[in-house]
């Protein structure tokens, strides 16, 4: 796809992309390790797109390593990371692991010639703002909902500076149904916001009062099912493009959900996806800025719009054009979002849009430093 000079991020491309594993040890820990990472290898070499790994060990420091792999293009590595087998497959390491930290990148330049046939190279540097966009989503008990969404309301903001270079600068949760979805911007770095947050004492009041209320058990106490909750909440963004210049007046934050039929979730992210790009150029779009996250079959699209977006649904949904709404229509689960129709024109666009957009529950901005 052609990315505009706006886009930050985009998973759809169709370039190479590198993925990094910074990886401490625990002391004595380095056998077991080695032991984890050959199981691991052999289950990742299997996997669609998985182009080849490196393990490399630190002249410096022998307790930190780093895990290098290759992938054709992103969106196989995300179905792989964001699937169960991934989180049986890394197990092992857990108990080896001191810290880990994950980095993702395209690869825009390289030498020793072209290598057809396995991905493409990052077509153009992309300008970015700074920002690292992420969200995590999870379904409560039916019933639960008013509860929930009272509790998501009500707790005190943490503190928005992590450190000198990071800052934790907005956070955005929505519900649709029993299905939360939390999103987050942070200036900096993304994991070690995530772990100053889950350190403050107001958030883990909230978490510990949402517990009775989620569908998947899990247990904050223990580790291994804390973390294993939210690997299976990540959503990541796989779409990003915000207009130039200053934020116009009056601008407002949707949400809007979009459950994918079985297997389509992908494609459903790259349709939104090329509509936002071509919705960044276009001055009659109410659009200013949107970001696609996706998790398997689920796909929420996070717009900043000015004005109403019912006045203008068929470009706050990201359908403009010809058969875009018939495209969108065989891609999205229409039972699920409550449809009994699917779309099949631009005229049902703002029956849908109804049904696709989020309840509002609560949007914090940190204060401007």
């Amino acid at each position: 796809m052609t990315t505009s000079p706006y886009t930050s991020q985009s998973a759809f491309d169709g370039s190479r992309m590198r993925v990094t594993l910074l990886v401490d040890l625990h002391e004595g820990a380095q056998e077991d390790f080695l032991d984890a990472y050959e199981q691991m290898r052999d289950r990742v070499a299997s996997v669609p797109g998985h182009l080849g790994d490196q393990l490399c060990q630190s002249l410096e420091n022998p307790s930190q390593w780093l895990i290098t792999s290759e992938w054709a293009t992103a969106p196989p590595y995300l179905a792989w990371v964001n699937s169960e087998e991934h989180l049986e497959t890394v197990k092992p390491l857990q108990n080896c692991v001191r810290e880990l930290r994950s980095m993702r990148y395209g690869i825009v330049r390289e030498t020793g010639g072209a290598r057809p046939g396995i991905g493409g190279l990052q077509p153009s540097a992309r300008l970015g703002d700074g920002v690292t966009r992420h969200a995590l989503t999870f379904t409560v008990k039916p019933g639960s909902e008013s509860k929930v969404a009272e509790i998501l309301a009500g707790y005190a903001p943490p503190e928005s500076r992590v450190d000198d270079s990071t800052r934790l600068r907005r956070t955005t949760l929505f519900m649709h149904g029993n299905r939360v979805v939390r999103t987050v911007e942070v200036e900096g770095d993304l994991t070690a916001a995530l772990r100053h947050v889950s350190r403050q004492p107001e958030v883990r009041a909230v978490e510990e009062a949402l517990n009775p209320h989620l569908e998947q058990h899990r247990d904050l106490a223990d580790p291994e099912s804390a973390r294993a909750f939210f690997v299976r909440a990540a959503m990541p963004a796989v779409h990003h493009v915000a207009r130039g210049g200053p934020e116009p007046d009056g601008i407002t934050r949707h949400a809007l959900y979009y459950p994918a039929r079985e297997g389509c979730g992908t494609a459903l992210a790259r349709l939104l996806s090329r509509q936002d790009e071509t919705a960044a150029a276009d001055p009659a779009s109410p659009v200013h800025r949107s970001t696609v996250f996706q998790r398997e079959d689920i796909v929420v699209r996070l717009i900043d719009v000015t004005g109403d977006p019912e006045t203008d649904p068929v470009r706050a949904l990201g359908v403009h054009g010809p058969r875009k709404a018939a495209v969108l229509a065989r891609l999205l689960d229409g039972a699920a979002l409550g449809v009994t129709e699917p779309p099949t024109g631009e005229r049902d666009a703002t029956r849908l849009l109804t049904h696709a957009d989020m309840r509002l529950i609560t949007d914090r901005r940190a204060a401007q430093s």
